[in-house]
This record gives structure tokens, sequence and C-alpha cells, in this order.
């Protein structure tokens, strides 16, 4: 008998000893910070494949020299960068663009086009630990969210009074979200594009559809080791929970072919918004990719929008 609980504690400990160990792997999978960071050169050139009708205007504001790097200390003393384009000419309106997991700032150039035509600034930072800002890790948007809100109070003192639309992708639009209920002063409205209800479910849904996994136990100590390192819970880490909370208008876009941040979270996210909202399923889209299959229904659809939550006319 003895030896049988011997054998029984034994086998327990070695379990939880090879939960522990695939937690660390998965957390560092998913969640190390990419070793290389792509030329600035190759993002530009892509951008202008994926965007060729604004293949002049990339090539004008590279050619000159008109984002300007700005670097700023977050919470953590950690050096953040981000990029300023001002607008064509002057105004307050500011959007913010939020890129996605393990991209860059320059990704958002297509977006930073369409805010461009609509007479915006732009300002696009690097996450945490993405491009040219510091960081061992990716976060997810929930600790980058009050780096954002950050970036919106540099806006702020740049033009004296900004007024601020952030606009997200993926991660970038989890972030939007976790943003947004913070309900921060200055900031106008919200774009989300293809963002993810919470960490957890993102993940878990990846465990499912990537690896046949259920969630327990691998998922629930990840999420452990992860608050123990980094102070935060995949399940904490809730864009649904914050959407809740926010008051200012939000736009909703997700491609209804999304398997990566399924289609489905779009619904809980826009149902849990009250006050002003819209929400666009764009046809046969997957992930990310809204604006790449329907350019100018998507420059429509964010113009319409914002033209309500500024109660004014957008340049066209």
């Amino acid at each position: 008998m003895k030896k049988f609980l011997k054998a029984v504690f034994v086998g327990i400990v070695l379990l939880v000893l090879a939960d522990v160990a695939a937690a660390f792997y998965f957390l560092h999978v998913a969640l190390a910070k990419t070793t290389c960071v792509e030329d600035e050169y190759d993002v530009w050139q892509r951008e202008k494949q994926r965007v060729p009708f604004a293949a002049a205007w990339l090539d004008s504001i590279r050619d000159n020299n008109c984002l300007q790097d700005l670097l700023q200390q977050n919470a953590q003393g950690r050096t953040l960068h981000a990029y300023w384009l001002c607008a064509p000419k002057p105004t307050k309106r500011t959007a913010i663009l939020l890129h996605g997991y393990r991209n860059q700032a320059l990704n958002m150039l297509h977006i930073a086009y369409m805010y461009s035509q609509f007479g915006f600034n732009v300002l696009m930072p690097d996450f945490f630990g993405h491009g040219l800002s510091e960081g061992t890790h990716v976060r997810m948007g929930w600790r980058d969210r009050n780096d954002v809100i950050m970036w919106a109070h540099v806006a702020d003192s740049l033009l004296q009074g900004a007024e601020i639309t952030v606009h997200g992708i993926s991660m970038g639009a989890a972030t939007t979200m976790m943003v947004a209920g913070e309900n921060s002063q200055g900031i106008v409205a919200y774009v989300e594009d293809c963002g993810y209800t919470s960490v957890w479910d993102e993940f878990e849904s990846e465990f499912r559809k990537r690896y046949g996994l259920p969630s327990f136990p691998l998922l629930h100590t990840s999420s452990a080791l992860c608050f123990l390192l980094d102070g935060w819970t995949f399940g904490r880490a809730s864009a649904l929970e914050a959407v809740k909370r926010s008051r200012a208008p939000m736009l909703f876009i997700h491609g209804d072919a999304d398997d990566f941040v399924p289609t489905w979270m779009a619904t809980p996210l826009y149902n849990a918004k009250s006050g002003m909202r819209e929400l666009w399923l764009s046809p046969g889209v997957g992930h990310a990719a809204s604006y790449d299959k329907f350019p100018a229904e998507y420059t429509s659809c964010v113009r319409n929008f914002l033209q309500k939550a500024y109660n004014s006319s957008l340049s066209e």
C-alpha cells in the first residue's frame, strides 16, 4: 500500500512539473519578444504593395522625412518609440494607430494614409517589446493600454489639446478596447478591427484549433505564471469587460471569415457597448484583412462613423 501511495505521489509530482515546464514553454512561444525587427525599407515596400493607390503618398512622406521619431519613458522606466506624422493642414484631430501581434508601428502605414486623407495628425507607437521600443516580451494589450494613454498625453501636449481617435488592428484592436475602458479625457472615438474578447478566450481558441488541447490545466498554469512574472492574468486582460465601462463612441470591424480571432467575438463585444456603437462585418474576409480587401468600403465606414463621433465632416 505504501509503495502504491508513493508511486501515486511521484506520478502527481511529475505531472505537475511537466505542466509547469509546458506552461513556461508556452509563455516563451506566445509572449517572448521577436528577436528580429523587420527592416524599415522592407516594411515600407510591402505597405506600397499592400496599398498601391497610396504608393505616391508613401514615397512622399519617406523622401521628405515626414515621420518624426518620438521617444518617451513609460511608468516602468522603459523607453518607448513612436512615429509622429503631421496632418496636411494644422488640426487638433489625431489618430493613434495600434499595430498587431509581433508587428511594428510601420505596419499601420496603410491606415495612416486613410487618416491623412481625413486631415488627421497620426501617431503610431511601437508597443513594448516591439519595433524600436524597449521591452523583453509581448503584453497582449493589457499593460500596453497604459502606454497608449501616455502617448495620448504626448499628443495632447504637442497640440495643446488633441481630439483623439484610437484605431487598432488585431492585438492593437484589443488594446484599443482596453484603453476605452479607462475613459481617458481627450479621446473622442475608438475603432477596433478584429480584436479579441480577452487574452484567455484568444489563447483558449488557439489551444483548441491549432493544438487540439483543452484549456485545463496548461492554460490555467500559464496564466498563473504570467501573473507571477508580469503581474497580469489572461482572464484579467479582458477587452470585453473594458468595453462595458467605455463611454466614447466605438466602431467594431471584423472579417466574417476570421478564424484566428474568431468572428463570433465581435458579437459579445458589440452587445457589451452602451452608447454610440457601430458594427461592420466585412464579407468573406479573414483576419486583419478588411482594409486590404475593401479599402473604399472600409474608408467610407470609418469616415461616416467619425463624422458622427466628431459631429462634423472630414476631408475627402
